[in-house]
């Protein structure tokens, strides 16, 4: 076993970075040095809920108080608490969430980047509309997965992952770079090892793993620029959408085969091995049709 397989099986659980719902009602801004305190928050009006948070996914980008706020008005804004046009005044968030104004600034910047919010002279800083917000974004598809349109935004990863992931594994067989393929041997033997103890959490780490490393071996870097995406759909799927949301045998089964189909070169059982892993359970309602063989 690769040195790497052993520390992905003796990895703690705590290591993860998962959080429990309401975690993020936890701001410890008034402890943190150097921090602007202002006077009582003013978001006064109908938008009773502004502080309203929901779960956020594992791997948060940013932990401080900058990465937070990013998180809560990111979250806030995608789940239609802060609605489109609304306008979003620094001192007021300041006061609201008691951070200093350097902190706001930076947050409105990142939010501003995801194409969530814009800032123009004479107008101010207001949130987009959906039309303008880059859903590719990792943190933009976490927070929409954990919001109201959770449904659609996990409908919608799965299609897109049966678009990426099935021509990945027919090109990644016509690359026969062994090391990759050892790698991608060790996740299938961490995750039977986390499988028979029960693990959910390295499962799921030794999963995103495999399927990002897929993609990389598939050679082509444009299907490498969407690898993010096929991550983050496996850390916010929450639901019986494909088989990879569930360790069980078949999942594992369904990696194995892929393995092998690639040692030997055989880019039509890899591809066929990957959509049946990407098939859905039947459980769900709105399914992602499987593309016929040919």
């Amino acid at each position: 076993m690769s040195t790497l397989a052993h520390t992905m099986m003796t990895a703690r659980p705590a290591d993860s970075g998962l959080v429990g719902p309401g975690e993020l009602d936890r701001y410890p801004y008034a402890e943190s040095p150097g921090v602007d305190r202002v006077g009582p928050p003013s978001w006064d009006g109908a938008d009773t809920e502004l502080g309203r948070v929901g779960r956020r996914a594992a791997g948060s980008r940013g932990r401080g108080l900058h990465g937070q706020l990013v998180q809560q008005l990111g979250q806030m804004i995608v789940s239609g608490d802060l609605g489109a046009d609304r306008p979003l005044v620094p001192e007021e968030i300041g006061q609201r969430f008691e951070v200093s104004r350097t902190v706001v600034r930076e947050s409105l910047r990142v939010l501003e980047a995801k194409g969530l919010v814009s800032a123009r002279p004479n107008v101010g800083t207001r949130v987009r509309p959906v039309s303008d917000w880059n859903l590719l974004d990792p943190d933009i598809i976490e927070w929409r997965a954990f919001g109201p349109q959770r449904d659609d935004q996990r409908r919608e990863l799965s299609e897109l992952r049966w678009t990426i992931e099935p021509l990945a594994a027919r090109l990644a067989a016509g690359h026969g770079r062994e090391d990759v393929q050892q790698r991608l041997g060790d996740m299938v033997e961490i995750m039977s090892h986390a499988l028979a103890q029960s693990d959910g959490i390295t499962f799921s780490r030794a999963d995103a793993e495999f399927h990002s490393l897929l993609i990389q071996l598939a050679g082509n870097r444009m299907l490498e620029h969407l690898s993010g995406i096929v991550g983050a759909a496996l850390q916010v799927s929450g639901g019986p959408v494909t088989g990879c949301d569930r360790p069980t045998e078949v999942s594992l089964a369904h990696h194995a085969r892929i393995v092998e189909a690639l040692a030997a070169g055989d880019a039509h059982a890899a591809e066929s091995a990957m959509r049946q892993l990407l098939t859905v359970h039947l459980e769900v309602e709105r399914v992602v049709p499987a593309p016929r063989e040919h």
